[in-house]
This record gives C-alpha cells, sequence and structure tokens, in this order.
C-alpha cells in the first residue's frame, strides 16, 4: 500500500476542512459569539496540520483502488473528529461522542440528532452544523479532485469510493473537469435555492442553513420544528428542491450542454419521479382526513416523501402520528433511496430497479429454461459484473443491517424504535419512528449504540465497502 500518498492525501483533506470553518468564524463575527474562536483555533491547527502532511508531494503520487478506498474511509472518519471538537470543546454539545454522533450526520448528510433543543446552539454552531451537510453532500474528496491533480485516471478511485450509486463514471475525459462541473452544478442549484428563500420573506441565516441542509439532502433544521414553521411556499421551495438534488446530476450536465433528448430518457429518473408521484396519491388519500382540505394532506404528503425518498430528513408534521398504511410506504422508500449520482442515499433506484429486472429474469427462465434474456438499463445492457456488484452490495447491506439491529437491541428499546433507528442511519435519512420519530432524537440510546449507529451512516454514504475494507486484514498487507 502507498501509505505516503495516503497521508499526503489526508493532510489536504485537513486543510481544506481548516479553510471551510471560515463560514462559522465569519457568522460569529457577525452574531459576536464567543463560540466563533473555537472554529478559529481548530480551523487554524487543521491548516497547519495538513500544511505539515502535504507539505511535500510523494514520488508515487499513483491512487490504485486499495489507496482509493480507504483514503475515502480515513479521509470521512478524520474530517468527522476534528469537526466535532467545536462543538465539545465550546461545551455546547457536553459529551464527546455526542459532538461526534452530530458532525458524522452532518457530513454523511443523515440529519439523525442528538440534541433535543437545537435553538439552544448558538448561530456559528447551527451554521456549522447546517455547513456540514453541504460539505458532505457532493462529497469533499469530489472538491479536492477538483483542484489537485493526481497522477493519471488513478483519481478516478477516490470518486467511485466517495460518490453514490452502484457506478460512477466520468462526465467529460478528465476527471479533474468532471470534479468541477459536478461541483459547479452543485453550487448554482444550492444560490438559485437561497435566492428563492431570500425573496420568500426568509433571513439570510435560515436561508444559507436551510439550503444547505436540502442541497446536500441532509436535514438538520434550525428550529425545533423543523420545517414545519415556514410558509406553505417556502416548503413547497424545500420540496422541489429536494426533489431536484435526488436526481442524477448526469442529467443536469446533459441539459447544460443541450440535449435534453438524452437526459429525459434517464430510465432511473423516471422511475424516481414515478415512485414519488404514486406515494404522494396513496399518502394523501390516506391521511385526507387529518387535515381540513385534501389540499393541505397532498401538501404534507409531497413535502414527507420528497424528504424521506431523498433522504433529507426535513418533517412539516410528526408522520409517526400518520395510519399504518402512509408510515409503511415511508419505511419503504427510506430503502429505496435517490438516484445514483446524486446527493441522496437510500440503496438508490437504479439498484432497486435492476434486482426487480433479475427477479423477472429469473422467474422467466424457471418457465422457459432454454430462453436467453438479456437485462438491460437506460437502454443498455447489464454487465455481468455490474450484476454481481449489486448482490454483493445487497447482501452486505442486509448483513450489516442485521448485526446493526441485534447490537442496538441491546439498549432494549422496542422493535421499531431499533429498526427505524438502523433504517434511518444507515439509509442517511435521520428521523424513523417510535422513539427516533420527527419528534424525538436519538440522544435516548447508550455510547455503545451511537458508535453503532455513527459507523452505519459512514457505511451508508460511503457506500459499504471504503468503511469494511477498513476491518479486513488484507488491506494492510503487503504484497
Amino acid at each position: 500500500m502507498n501509505i505516503n500518498i495516503i497521508v499526503y492525501f489526508l493532510g489536504w483533506v485537513l486543510k481544506i476542512e481548516g479553510i471551510l470553518m471560515a463560514l462559522p468564524c465569519a457568522v460569529a463575527v457577525i452574531y459576536q459569539e464567543r463560540s466563533g474562536f473555537y472554529f478559529l483555533g481548530i480551523g487554524l491547527f487543521c491548516v497547519l496540520a495538513g500544511w505539515l502532511l502535504s507539505r511535500k508531494r510523494p514520488d508515487n503520487a499513483i491512487f490504485y483502488a486499495k489507496e482509493g478506498f480507504v483514503s475515502v474511509a480515513m479521509s470521512w472518519i478524520i474530517l468527522s473528529i476534528f469537526g466535532a471538537l467545536p462543538f465539545y470543546l465550546s461545551g455546547e454539545i457536553l459529551l464527546f461522542e455526542d459532538a461526534l454522533f452530530e458532525v458524522i450526520s452532518g457530513f454523511t448528510t443523515t440529519g439523525a440528532s442528538i440534541l433535543s433543543d437545537v435553538e439552544a446552539l448558538s448561530k456559528c454552531m447551527l451554521m456549522w452544523r447546517s455547513f456540514t451537510h453541504w460539505i458532505g453532500g457532493m462529497g469533499v474528496l469530489v472538491f479536492i479532485l477538483a483542484v489537485l491533480p493526481l497522477a493519471g485516471g488513478y483519481n478516478m478511485h477516490i470518486m467511485r469510493a466517495e460518490s453514490p450509486g452502484p457506478s460512477v463514471g466520468k462526465l467529460v475525459p478528465k476527471v479533474k473537469l468532471t470534479a468541477k462541473i459536478l461541483y459547479v452544478i452543485y453550487f448554482s442549484m444550492t444560490v438559485l435555492q437561497i435566492v428563492i428563500l431570500l425573496f420568500s420573506g426568509m433571513d439570510w441565516f435560515s436561508a444559507m442553513a436551510m439550503s444547505f441542509g436540502t442541497a446536500g439532502t441532509g436535514g438538520f433544521g434550525i428550529l425545533n420544528s423543523s420545517c414545519g414553521s415556514y410558509t406553505a411556499f417556502q416548503q413547497g421551495v424545500f420540496t422541489v428542491f429536494m426533489i431536484l438534488f435526488g436526481i442524477n446530476f448526469n442529467v443536469y450536465y446533459l441539459l447544460l450542454i443541450r440535449k435534453p433528448k438524452d437526459a429525459f430518457r434517464c430510465e432511473e429518473m423516471r422511475n424516481y419521479l414515478g415512485i414519488i408521484f404514486v406515494s404522494v396519491l396513496l399518502i394523501a388519500w390516506n391521511i385526507r382526513n387529518l387535515y381540513p382540505t385534501f389540499f393541505q394532506a397532498l401538501r404534507h404528503s409531497a413535502f414527507q416523501i420528497a424528504s424521506i425518498i431523498t433522504t433529507t430528513g426535513y418533517s412539516t408534521a410528526d408522520f409517526d402520528l400518520w395510519p399504518s398504511f402512509s408510515k409503511t410506504i415511508l419505511v419503504a422508500i427510506m430503502f429505496v433511496g435517490a438516484c445514483a449520482g446524486s446527493t441522496g442515499g437510500g440503496i438508490k433506484v437504479s439498484r432497486v430497479a435492476i434486482a426487480v429486472k433479475t427477479v423477472k429474469k429469473e422467474m422467466a427462465s424457471l418457465l422457459h429454461p432454454r430462453s436467453v434474456k438479456i437485462i438491460k438499463y437506460e437502454g443498455k445492457p447489464i454487465e455481468h459484473t455490474v450484476l454481481r456488484s449489486i448482490n454483493t452490495y445487497l447482501i452486505a447491506y442486509v448483513l450489516i443491517f442485521a448485526v446493526s439491529l441485534l447490537l442496538i437491541s441491546l439498549d432494549n428499546f422496542d422493535p421499531t424504535t431499533n429498526f427505524t433507528a438502523v433504517a434511518a442511519t444507515l439509509n442517511n435519512i435521520g428521523p424513523g419512528l417510535a422513539e427516533v420519530g420527527p419528534t424525538r432524537n436519538f440522544g435516548l440510546f447508550s455510547p455503545f449504540t451511537k458508535y453503532v449507529l455513527m459507523f452505519d451512516m459512514l457505511a451508508g454514504r460511503l457506500e459499504l465497502f471504503p468503511m469494511l475494507l477498513l476491518f479486513a486484514p488484507r488491506t494492510w498487507m503487503k504484497e
């Protein structure tokens, strides 16, 4: 393993994190908050430590698959540890495991919180908490790829290890340019949402913080009511942008280069929008008697479906009080998730669609053993390696889910709480049901359970394998 290039890369990660802490520092200056000194001190330390680690570029600057996966997993762990320090050292979150849980939930765009009173945090802490969603949404390492040239095309291993979805390809021949295009689209859409929210009457702080949470499909609110206190128009803006950020960014690139026909031929996007449309109608019909008008039921249904399928986790209502039929739909789409290549989490629509097609193919083979049927997706035949990787992912997913569920059951909470807590963290959603519902939090769990759920959040965001490979002895063996 090329340890030197991993250390060099981690140095860049620390430098970037230190620079990004300038935003909460600026917020602290505006609101005259002393907590900003913690961001200043830790930010300067990160920049200095990062400079020391990356001051000399290694002679061998090539990333192979092993180095890519290890670098990504270690980067997210280091990001989280240093990102948690301002919360802990300032005393605004008393326990380090709680501060670490909160910031991992932020960077992984999960939105699960241990805080019972969000509004008690200072403005700079709230901004950092929401900003971690935006940083983690597209991936800080994708940003680094945009500014840090590495040898050859091997840095594609980094993008594949960090980007959500069954497969990641280059939009253009160079990975560096691909990363820049992704961030230009991401930044532009975020700015557009901020501007619309400002015109709706929202103050600049709320508009930025909530847009960061929407863009990263994270879900950290700055009010105890999450999104329940905002106007119907503002909730509608959140709904639309959550859905937009859950679409594969390749679609936006195709629109950008004026290829709308190719963009709208995207099978995954059509499946994704179809699931949303059907789910919204079903839940709106089921909860119609809980609201004065059907339009209100439709509005809350659309918001919650958009929030859950994109794994954002915002809420306008306590959906734990909705009928079982509606809650079952919400739990089901927790697992489906958004599109590959988006900022959303979950298993991903493309994986689910390909798995369904695989089942249909096997059923047809049972009826007609001699027939040869090729599985196609997006109009192209699915290669055997892709099917194998999807099957392996699903097996690993079920195993991690089962083990996590077993471990957190030691806290002796009810099955609904345990099941949805794992589902909400492994799928990077945020709220679950029962004791971890939208009006409650994850602070009730023991430190051990919180660390299990932290692992689930990181594993879910990084598509399982980068985190699993850290525990594989062969990863660290010399070859």
